[in-house]
């Protein structure tokens, strides 16, 4: 009996440091695999907002009611955001000589709004949705209003402060 356990002790000590070399080589596959996930999960608490403030345009290029769309790069704090780093809001002085900036992203589901002068509203194309010139939701699909910017006057230079918006509200 003693011969038969010897013969087997070498095939059990391959096996064991087989099985240790196998579930070694899943941990480490599984923890490469699993660190996008845990990053993706931190990211929102570790990013930087990215909120810095833009110039925008000048006072003189604009009137009191007047709406224009003005561009400026995207506060994205993602390397890969530079291919698409314009962007753009609707600013509008206000009869009072104040300024409010709405995003240019319909509340809905992103799509591109656009200004339509005569009627004064913000008219998405995609589902219909429509917004009252203040950027309240008018009709259609959109659960809100238009997200604003927040917007300074520093000399003769209007600034409109970019951060990551969220496009839309799934809570709303």
């Amino acid at each position: 009996m003693s011969c038969e356990c010897e013969r087997n002790k070498p095939l059990m000590e391959r096996r064991s440091f087989l099985n240790k070399i196998v579930f070694g080589v899943g941990g480490i596959i599984g923890t490469v695999l699993s660190l996008p996930l845990i990053m993706a999960m931190l990211d929102p608490v570790l990013r930087d907002r990215g909120e810095k403030w833009r110039q925008v345009a000048d006072l003189s290029e604009f009137k009191p009611g007047e709406t224009k769309m003005v561009k400026f790069k995207n506060a994205s704090p993602y390397n890969w955001g530079k291919k698409i780093a314009d962007t753009a809001a609707y600013l509008r002085q206000e009869p009072d000589g104040g300024f409010i900036a709405f995003s240019v992203n319909c509340a809905h589901l992103g799509c591109p709004v656009r200004w339509e002068q005569r009627s004064e509203l913000f008219l998405c194309p995609c589902h219909g949705g429509v917004y009252y010139k203040d950027g309240s939701r008018a009709a259609g699909p959109p659960p809100r209003g238009l997200y604003t910017y927040p917007v300074r006057v520093q000399g003769n230079h209007i600034e409109i402060q970019t951060s990551s918006l969220p496009i839309t509200d799934i809570n709303a």
